[in-house]
């Protein structure tokens, strides 16, 4: 890494001096490898759903649009699930046991979401009805944690699951060799 370091002269004019900074800049293979992550992340990272009996009852369509909305949400740079993971996340779970009031408003407020952003006029005339058209800031808060936690844990598993192909093909090379040898 380069690190910059800001140097005042004294030619003896009379003014404050500029604040010292370390500024630091990224390596153009450091950006690389992270673009490289994120579109791998966007991809192929598993879709994490709540542990439940009932998580294999998710959509197809859902499922399919997730990648896309990956896509969108690291367009935009945010650093959390999107909102259709949030939703896929959320469904199995709506299945086991009643959730309290601001669980709910937050499921039905993604459902419109999803509805109106992937633009399923059947689904949108059923969500408008029953859906929250705004979260309150503590809504806003808990949703907002809930993707962050998922974001994580899907990361983590690509990072898991490239570290565990590594040691795969590690010990897969030397055997290679002594064959050829």
């Amino acid at each position: 890494m380069n690190n910059i370091k800001t140097v005042q002269l004294n030619f003896g004019f009379e003014c404050e001096p500029i604040q010292e900074k370390e500024k630091t800049l990224k390596s153009n293979k450091k950006r690389d490898n992270d673009f490289v992550f994120n579109f791998m992340d966007c991809l192929t990272s598993p879709i994490v759903v709540f542990k439940s009996a009932w998580q294999d009852i998710i959509p197809k369509d859902i499922l399919k649009n997730i990648k896309l909305s990956r896509l969108l949400s690291s367009m935009q740079q945010e650093e959390m699930a999107s909102l259709t993971e949030a939703l896929a996340y959320m469904m199995p779970r709506t299945y086991e046991a009643p959730m309290p009031t601001e669980w709910v408003n937050i499921y039905t407020w993604l459902g419109l979401q999803y509805a109106s952003q992937f633009k399923n006029k059947d689904q949108l005339g059923a969500m408008k009805e029953i859906g929250t058209n705004k979260l309150s800031e503590y809504e806003t808060g808990l949703l907002n944690n809930l993707r962050r936690w998922i974001y994580d844990k899907r990361r983590k598993a690509l990072k898991d699951k490239l570290k565990s192909a590594e040691k795969s093909e590690a010990k897969i090379l030397p055997k290679n060799q002594e064959v050829l040898f």
